[in-house]
């Protein structure tokens, strides 16, 4: 009792990866009986005083030494390596009783085991992931590696009790050559009852046991006496599952069997695995390298060497979009209606699609806002050519116009917001928010009706949100509409950019005043495009405001800049 504060209590199991075949896999597994020493001093007294002549003496020290081999054993075994009990030779040597493949293989092995010296094992023995007893052993002995070791119980779920079975289910399933389910392949109209019993997980992995005996001595061979010592899987793949895991040099495990005599044993798992050469692991490298090296080539002589490339002259512009979320809108239940705008001299396959609608999404609240996460994804793929050179500085880039909608439970929708975004002249990843308003009509009945049946104004061009592509004129007025300020839209859109003059560098040198030469520096021509329209936004200003001063003031302002500038 003085040794139970060194016993090892961690059992769970510890996963390794290695590059080596799982077959070069040993373990060297020892139990040991642990006998108090109270139960010792007693039955050395009692074999003092029983012992009467030296020949009795000697006799129960011959009987001792038997018990001390039947109290203790060690075992070294490889993966997969059958190692046969007491119960399955007396089971296999009658050959009546094997009606399987693998039984009738087991009865030749029992009878070479019994021609030579006998067996090397005496408690131990395996199971490996061939016999059907790996994988339909009763759930109290599947447990035990972490049971009987930490003395706690508890009941298998009902995925474990399915998985359990399953390899079991599918030899019963199959005939004596293992070639064709006795069954149906396919049940057109299953029960209940059949999809209880056979939707479960296939297991891959590949299972081994190391199981021991440790029954009384001359009462060995019985399943009751049978207990889980050390489980061992494998992938295939080098992942390797040790349950419990090698001890290291620490201290051993505890084993306390069941029954009427509560035994204790101890029990050291070890890896004994022959260590690789030096050289032999520099040959397995090399060889591995020179996999990866070929791999690689088939790779790329599945994708080829010729790049494909858009003809002279032409852009393409491919973009993978995402709509993130939404926020900041009245109502709930939101989904979003989007299109693409293409400006002059740009063009897309007549197969792609130029709109979209994302699914309704409800609202949740993150912080002080209710957001909407529609992750919804969109690709657009378009060309942009230009056959003469245009009268503009700098091509125009096609816009996406959306509309933010709600759709209550009694099908009432509202309009919820219109916004637009520019796609980025610049290449790469651009998260972009975009606010939006929506048409405002003033009184009372309009927000009553919005409320009570939905609806509300709404836009017969989307394209009004920025400039309509209608509009041929030189401003554009929206004195008297009115408008509301409402949430936003976040987008993340990831572009590529495709044209030879990327490539061809000579080219963009001899050639940058012309438009369609100038696609390589859309680094700069970004910050062009911005800075041009900011200008543009501040002349047209100073012209409204020009026009709106008297005549008599704008004579003066004229007359202060000829004086300024003389």
């Amino acid at each position: 009792m003085l040794m139970a504060d060194f016993w090892n209590t961690d059992t769970g199991e510890a996963v390794y990866r290695s590059r080596d075949a799982v077959k070069n896999l040993r373990v060297k597994v020892r139990i040991e009986r642990v006998t108090s020493t109270a139960a010792l001093s007693q039955h050395l007294q009692q074999e003092v005083l029983s012992q009467q002549d030296r020949g009795a003496i000697e006799l129960e020290t011959l009987t001792s030494q038997s018990q001390t081999g039947d109290n203790e054993e060690e075992l070294e075994v490889g993966w997969q390596e059958k190692l046969f009990s007491e119960y399955e030779m007396e089971l296999f040597q009658n050959e009546a009783a094997c009606q399987t493949p693998l039984d009738r293989q087991y009865h030749t092995e029992v009878k070479a085991v019994k021609r030579a010296k006998g067996r090397r094992n005496h408690r131990l023995f395996t199971y490996t992931d061939h016999d059907r007893y790996t994988n339909c052993l009763p759930f109290h002995q599947l447990q035990q590696s972490s049971d009987v070791l930490t003395t706690t119980k508890s009941s298998p779920t009902f995925l474990a009790e399915r998985m359990a079975s399953i390899r079991h289910r599918w030899q019963d399933r199959r005939t004596m050559d293992s070639s064709i389910p006795k069954s149906k392949i396919i049940n057109w109209e299953p029960t209940e009852e059949f999809v209880k019993n056979s939707h479960v997980v296939n297991n891959a992995m590949q299972t081994m046991h190391v199981m021991g005996d440790l029954g009384p001595p001359g009462r060995l061979g019985r399943k009751e006496n049978e207990y889980l010592l050390c489980t061992i899987k494998t992938d295939g793949s080098g992942t390797v599952v040790v349950k419990p895991d090698f001890n290291k040099g620490r201290e051993p495990y505890r084993i306390v069997t069941e029954g009427e005599r509560r035994e204790v044993w101890r029990l050291t798992v070890e890896n004994v695995s022959t260590a690789m050469k030096p050289e032999e692991k520099d040959r397995e490298q090399n060889m591995y390298k020179d996999l990866y090296v070929r791999h690689k080539d088939y790779l790329t002589s599945l994708v080829g060497q010729d790049f494909e490339m858009p003809p002279v002259g032409i852009l393409r512009y491919f973009m993978n979009g995402e709509i993130v979320s939404a926020q900041g809108f009245e109502y709930d239940n939101l989904y979003i209606h989007f299109f693409m705008e293409l400006p002059n001299n740009w063009s897309s396959l007549p197969f792609h699609s130029l709109s979209g609608v994302t699914q309704t999404c409800r609202t949740k609240t993150q912080g002080k806002e209710n957001v909407a996460f529609f992750s919804h994804p969109f690709s657009f793929e378009a060309f942009y050519m230009s056959e003469k050179e245009s009268e503009e500085p700098v091509p125009q880039w096609p816009v996406l116009y959306f509309k933010v909608l709600s759709l209550d439970s009694w099908q009432r929708y509202r309009t919820e917001g219109y916004g637009y975004v520019l796609f980025p002249a610049i290449p790469g990843n651009h998260k972009v928010t975009c606010h939006t308003w929506r048409p405002l009509q003033t009184g009372t009945v309009s927000a009553l009706r919005r409320f009570f049946i939905g609806g509300s104004p709404e836009l017969e061009d989307h394209s009004y949100v920025r400039i309509p592509g209608t509009f041929k004129g030189e401003r554009l007025s929206r004195i008297g509409f009115s408008t509301e300020t409402t949430g936003s839209v976040t987008f993340n859109l990831h572009c590529i950019q495709q044209a030879r003059s990327f490539v061809d560098a000579a080219m963009l040198k001899k050639r940058r005043q012309k438009v369609y030469d100038q696609l390589g520096g859309f680094s700069q021509q970004g910050a062009v495009c911005t800075i041009l329209e900011a200008f543009h936004r501040a002349r047209r200003k100073m012209q409204e405001a020009r026009e709106s001063l008297p005549r008599d003031l704008i004579n003066a302002t004229s007359q202060l800049q000829i004086d300024s500038s003389t």
